[in-house]
């Protein structure tokens, strides 16, 4: 029986999923090992091959593929360890990614931040001036050249970023999406002189319009690429030593994987890896339940995340802004905090408690778990609240110490605030809901839409301890909280369930009407393009399906809405109907009325994203006890908080694994899962669905 995998690198826990084509699904859960996540990938899959009973070499040659979502893209964009990286340009352009268009003081910033306009900065340049370099060459707007490049001066510049010790050189020319030929020739130079050498070219990584972003997503993919290189070639070497054949897959933050081999090459599409994998497992789950809208939420050691699944699928946004620079590929939109369970609290200047966003991560970890840590985390205080049990951690394999964590937060909060541990612990609890119910609400309502019109989903570890604060909060009917073998693993299960997703894109900017033949000409290329680009992948699909989009706006804005066009050739009806399509997408996304016609209409960008449909997904199994004879048993009562409001009650508590599809809860209540902890509170009822999901709804 064949299996698929998908492993979750988080920043405190890395969870696997497994299932074969028989419907059995299996989920393993370890510490990650930082700065050497792929000890913990190997683990994952150790514990695993334990769950099912195999050998592990029998598991991975059993295997078609691993789905894994890393954050060795994400991390080291953010902390700042990446490669030393050469940048060329057109001459004369040198300057373009430290003006930044002015976007750079403002780009990812707050309205609040922006408009205290003497405290907003640059951020740190990408690149030092010494190691970009200008090249003497032109093309034009319609991709002819009128400057040939000159080599000589090429080879020298290329030279003297090698001798400056560059790890790698991004290369971004002035209108080399429309005619890549210099760009790709600077490369024949750059490995005529350095074979080994890592480059970047911005008309493979960002063929867009507009220079800055263009070459800064060019610049910081390039930074990364080694770095994901180094990371993943060892790694796959040492799953192939085990035994796997099948290929190893890595997500994309558009929502879809791409073959170990091919990812560094396209770095920047990984960063967003691990923040997706939780909203492709809401959609998939979603389709299985009915579930066309949801709001999915992420609550794991590091971090929280919430994005959006609208229609039954997930909302994309063609830009992201990451340390207030421009990253010109799709991405799921998929927001986030460093607020997960691992959050550590702390007293500002002023005095007044604050939640993470730093975090105690996998190691020390929060002070209950015994391993040095000293600061108090939002673990410390649900322990001292009562609602995580110290002896059935992770199942009982980990004991918590609620001694360490009462002492962590008297010793940092209670103390200099006059409070008591329990108090300190409330304070913690309530002010991590607050947060969390502050993001939900911005992502959806900041959207446009209604909370009344989604269900949410609640996982991670911390997730199920969370929702049913934050879910009343913002003001949700129902939440589905995903049990059975995906308990605290589900972005792990949304990995597995993922298929292999490929964009290409290009500007050809044109103001309406755009004849049919130029409109169906730029997207069969592209879809050329991407169907090429699969079949190299190493993978055998199902089918192959594309989809395609046109970045559109009205005459003198800047910026685009994406807008679908059908599938199949093109007449001047159906390019008409992209027109109509993008004017009530904007209306939707900016109100009724906000477009102005009479400026007329540009399409700008045109994309095309190619989906190789993966054998078989998992559907997760019915679940087969059954609980409509009779009330579930409880398995002790005991005292804790579940709302502040409410404050300390006696509290039945449940063992999920005792629990059968039909059994009901009455909050105030607690259900205690292997690898995670429900929070039912008073006013709140729970129910175990046909998947031995725990839905909450609130009377």
């Amino acid at each position: 029986m064949p299996h698929i995998i998908g492993i979750d690198v988080g920043g405190t826990f890395t969870d696997a999923f497994a299932a074969d084509d028989s419907g059995h699904v299996y989920s393993a859960k370890v510490p990650s090992t930082p700065p050497d996540f792929a000890r913990g990938v190997l683990s994952s899959i150790d514990a695993l091959a334990e769950t099912i009973g195999r050998e592990v070499g029998d598991l991975l040659g059993d295997t078609a593929y691993i789905c894994h979502g890393t954050t060795a893209s994400l991390n080291a964009l953010v902390t700042g360890d990446v490669a030393e990286v050469g940048f060329l340009t057109t001459k004369g352009h040198r300057d373009s990614i430290y003006i930044m268009n002015l976007e750079g003081r403002y780009a990812g910033l707050s309205p609040e931040e922006i408009q205290d306009i003497t405290s907003t900065r640059k951020p740190k340049p990408l690149v030092p001036k010494r190691r970009v370099k200008e090249v003497v060459e032109r093309i034009d707007y319609k991709g002819a050249e009128i400057v040939a490049l000159d080599e000589d001066a090429t080879r020298t510049a290329i030279r003297e970023l090698i001798d400056d010790g560059v790890e790698a050189i991004a290369v971004s020319l002035l209108w080399s999406f429309r005619n890549p030929a210099h760009e790709q020739r600077v490369r024949e130079l750059v490995h005529e002189l350095a074979p080994d050498m890592y480059v970047a070219l911005s008309s493979e990584i960002s063929p867009r319009i507009r220079e800055y972003p263009r070459s800064a997503t060019t610049v910081m993919s390039t930074q990364i690429g080694p770095t994901l290189r180094d990371y993943l070639n060892p790694l796959a070497e040492q799953l192939a030593q085990r035994g796997l054949k099948g290929p190893l897959l890595i997500m994309q933050g558009s929502g879809g994987s791409v073959s170990a081999h091919e990812a560094p090459a396209y770095a920047i599409t990984t960063i967003g890896s691990v923040l997706t994998g939780g909203v492709i497992g809401a959609r998939t789950l979603g389709k299985q339940l009915g579930h066309k809208n949801i709001i999915s939420t992420d609550v794991g050691g590091t971090t929280f995340l919430v994005g959006l699944v609208v229609d039954g699928e997930p909302v994309f946004d063609s830009t992201t802004t990451l340390n207030q620079y421009q990253i010109t590929v799709p991405m799921m939109k998929v927001a986030t905090i460093g607020s997960g369970g691992g959050a550590i609290a702390w007293l500002d200047d002023g005095g007044n408690l604050r939640v993470g966003p730093r975090s105690a991560g996998a190691s020390p970890g929060p002070a209950c778990y015994g391993q040095g840590g000293t600061e108090p985390t939002v673990s410390d205080a649900n322990l001292v609240l009562g609602i995580l049990n110290p002896d059935f951690f992770l199942g009982g394999e980990k004991k918590l110490d609620i001694d360490l964590a009462r002492a962590a937060l008297k010793q940092a909060i209670g103390d200099p605030l006059g409070m008591t541990p329990e108090e300190a612990a409330a304070a913690v609890f309530e002010i991590q809901n607050s947060q969390t119910a502050d993001l939900v609400r911005s992502v959806v309502v900041g959207a446009g839409h209604d909370p009344r019109d989604f269900v949410m989903y609640a996982f991670g570890g911390a997730g199920p301890v969370h929702c049913a604060a934050y879910g009343a909060d913002l003001g949700v009917q129902e939440i589905v909280v995903p049990l059975g073998e995906t308990a605290a693993t589900f972005s792990a299960y949304g990995l597995a369930t993922s298929d292999v997703v490929l964009s290409a894109e290009l500007s050809d900017p044109a103001n309406f009407p755009v004849d049919p033949a130029t409109v169906e000409g730029n997207l069969s290329q592209l879809e050329d393009e991407v169907r090429r680009r699969l079949t190299e992948q190493r993978v055998d699909f199902k089918e192959i399906v594309a989809s395609r989009e046109i970045d559109a706006r009205y005459t003198m804005q800047i910026f685009e809405v994406a807008t679908p066009v059908k599938a199949g050739s093109l007449d001047e009806a159906a390019v008409l109907q992209v027109s109509h399509d993008f004017e009530e997408r904007y209306a939707n996304l900016f109100g009724a009325g906000s477009g102005f016609r009479e400026a007329g209409v540009q399409f700008i960008t045109y994309r095309v994203f190619g989906t190789g449909k993966l054998p078989f997904k998992p559907e997760l199994p019915t679940m087969t006890a059954d609980g409509t004879d009779g009330p579930p048993e409880v398995k002790e009562h005991r005292r804790a908080m579940l709302d502040i409001r409410a404050g300390w009650q006696e509290v039945a508590v449940y063992d999920y694994t005792a629990l059968g599809r039909g059994h009901q809860i009455q909050g105030p209540a607690i259900v205690e899962a292997p690898t995670t902890t429900v929070v039912i509170p008073p006013t709140t009822s729970a129910t175990v669905d046909q998947l031995g999901n725990l839905v909450i709804r609130y009377q």
